[in-house]
C-alpha cells in the first residue's frame, strides 16, 4: 500500500486503523487455499509460515476463512479493497454504523477504531462466526454489538444509523436498509460481481442514489449460487471456435464504463483478465467457459 501510494488521501484515519488493528489478529487458526484441484485447509499450528503467508499476501490477496460444501463462504477480504469501502464509507466520530456481514471481525473493529466504542452494530448470519468475531472485537476493545441475523432485514431496534457498510454482494439493494438510514446517511456495499457502490439516503428518506466506487469482486450473499470461479472451470470438449480475436483485450481490463455495461447486460458472466506482454481474459458463468 505504501510503494503503490493507495492510502486514501481523504481518510487518513484508515491507515492508522489498520496498522493498530493487524488481520492477523482477526484470521481464524485455518485458512483454506485453492491447489488446483479443491480447497485445502492450513492450520496456524501445524505451518505457521504458510498461514502467515495466507493472511498476508498483499494488497490485493484476500484470506479465506471459511469453506463449506466445497465452496468458500468466509473470508478477510483483501487490504486494498476494505481500505477503499472505509474511505467511501466516510464515517466520523460519533456515527452510528451498521456493519451486514461480520466475518471474522476486523471490518467491525476498523469502523469502531473511527467512528467510536459501541457504535458499530454487526450482523452475521453464521451464528459460531459471529460468537468468535464478538471475542475478538471485545479483545481489542472494540465494543459493539454483534447480532445473528439476515443482513437482508438490517438490523431495525438500532436504526436509525449514520452509515451503513455490507461485506458481502447483493443483486439488489434491500429496501430495509434505506429506510433503516437517516436523510443524508451513506450505504456502501458490494453490488453484483462488478465492485461496490456508494449510495445517499435523500432528505425525505425516499430514495439513496451514487455510483460505483471501485471494481473488485466479492462472495455474494449467503444462500446465493456462486458456481465455481474461474480457474475451477474446465471445458470438457474441444472449443466450438479457435482463432485470432481481432479485438484489444485491454478495456476488458481498464475500461470501467465497459466492464458496468456488460455486468448490467450480461449479469451471470464473470470476467477475469491477466496483464503480462498482453491481456488475457477469461470469461464464464460459474458452469462453462
Amino acid at each position: 500500500m505504501d510503494t503503490r501510494g493507495d492510502w486514501p488521501a481523504d481518510s487518513p484515519w484508515v491507515r492508522e486503523a489498520v496498522r493498530g488493528l493487524p488481520r492477523h489478529c482477526f484470521a481464524p487458526d485455518r485458512v483454506w487455499s485453492w491447489d488446483g484441484a479443491d480447497y485445502v485447509p492450513t492450520d496456524r499450528d501445524t505451518d505457521p509460515g504458510r498461514w502467515a503467508e495466507l493472511v498476508y499476501q498483499g494488497p490485493d490477496g484476500a484470506t479465506i476463512a471459511q469453506v463449506r460444501d466445497g465452496v468458500p463462504s468466509s473470508s478477510l477480504s483483501c487490504q486494498a479493497i476494505v481500505v477503499d469501502m472505509l474511505d467511501s464509507l466516510m464515517v466520523d466520530p460519533g456515527h452510528r454504523v451498521l456493519e451486514l456481514g461480520t466475518g471474522a471481525g476486523w471490518n467491525a473493529a476498523l469502523l469502531a477504531a473511527r467512528a467510536g466504542s459501541g457504535l458499530v452494530t454487526s450482523v452475521e448470519v453464521d451464528a459460531r462466526l459471529a460468537a468468535v468475531a464478538r471475542e475478538r472485537l471485545d479483545a481489542v476493545g472494540a465494543g459493539g454489538v454483534v447480532k445473528v441475523g439476515d443482513g437482508i432485514y438490517g438490523c431495525p431496534e438500532g436504526a436509525p444509523y449514520d452509515r451503513l457498510m455490507a461485506t458481502y454482494a447483493v443483486d439488489v439493494v434491500p429496501w430495509a436498509w434505506v429506510e433503516q438510514m437517516r436523510p443524508g446517511g451513506r450505504i456502501v456495499t458490494p453490488w453484483g460481481r462488478l465492485g461496490h457502490v456508494a449510495l445517499t439516503v435523500a432528505a425525505d428518506g425516499r430514495s439513496a442514489t451514487g455510483w460505483v466506487q471501485g471494481l473488485a469482486m466479492f462472495m455474494p450473499s449467503r444462500g446465493i449460487g456462486q458456481g465455481l470461479t474461474w480457474h475451477e472451470v474446465r471445458g470438457d470438449g474441444p472449443p466450438e471456435t479457435e482463432g485470432r480475436f481481432p479485438r484489444s483485450l485491454l478495456p476488458l481490463r481498464a475500461d470501467s464504463g465497459l466492464l458496468f455495461a456488460l455486468r448490467v447486460m450480461l449479469p451471470d458472466v464473470r470476467i477475469t483478465t491477466e496483464a503480462g506482454e498482453g491481456v488475457t481474459a477469461w470469461l464464464h458463468d460459474g458452469r462453462s467457459s
